[in-house]
């Protein structure tokens, strides 16, 4: 039998462009084992890889076959109507992605940097609102997210909670703040001690609490500014 017969089935599983883009990740596939992995099946006389390969040779690489049509692809043998969509649709998602610009982010350099962000979104809430600000080495907002929504206690604010989204964000610091429906910032006894806990559970991972913001209406009052961080 020549090589190129050789079906999938055949080759050991360490070895097959699935298997390997879960153990190695998708950085380290040829671009005949990711085209493989879209096509998904070969035919009855040859296999996925060697399909693949063809697929390749006839359009001299990805270059072209970016830019390749429906009539194109179904013209090649074993590339049906199913197949040739889904490459088609893989090709365009990759164009839009590289399409996309990032956002200028949002940059805090002081309490009423953070503040501001969320002022005129939290100071009318009829509820207290956990909000954590997620951002990076640069002080650049990454994130941000609605964690609690409650009374604020030492109960509902979990810092495992905050941390693990810190963490799956690779944040470098966090601002956290809430909002007090009354209008008054004035921070209590209980802001005091979330606060707290929260900058001991970020010293023992390395992501700095920033400040804590407590938002009323149209004033704020900063937990760090009042030597509480």
């Amino acid at each position: 039998m020549e090589p190129t017969s050789i079906m999938i089935k055949d080759v050991p599983k360490e070895d097959r462009p699935r298997e390997r883009l879960v153990s190695v990740g998708p950085g380290h596939l040829s671009n005949q084992e990711l085209l493989a992995i879209l096509i998904a099946s070969g035919t009855k006389d040859e296999s996925v890889m060697v399909l693949a390969n063809r697929v390749l040779m006839h359009f001299e690489g990805i270059n072209l076959l970016k830019d390749a049509t429906i009539e194109e692809l179904t013209a090649i043998k074993g590339i049906g109507g199913a197949k040739a969509v889904l490459l088609l649709a893989a090709m365009e998602l990759g164009r839009r992605m590289n399409r996309l610009q990032p956002n200028e982010r949002y940059v805090v350099h002081s309490p009423e940097d953070g503040a501001d962000y969320i002022m005129e979104e939290m100071r009318g809430l009829n509820q207290e609102h956990f909000v954590v600000l997620f951002l990076n080495t640069k002080n650049q907002i990454i994130h941000r997210q609605t964690m609690f929504i409650g009374s604020l206690n030492a109960s509902i604010v979990h810092p495992r909670e905050i941390f693990r989204e810190a963490v799956k964000r690779s944040a470098a610091s966090i601002i956290c703040a809430h909002n007090h429906p009354s209008g008054d910032p004035a921070p209590s006894q209980e802001d005091v001690h979330v606060t707290r806990r929260l900058v001991e559970s970020g010293k023992m991972i390395g992501i700095d609490l920033l400040d804590h913001l407590v938002i009323g209406d149209r004033k704020f009052v900063s937990l760090k500014e009042k030597g509480y961080l």
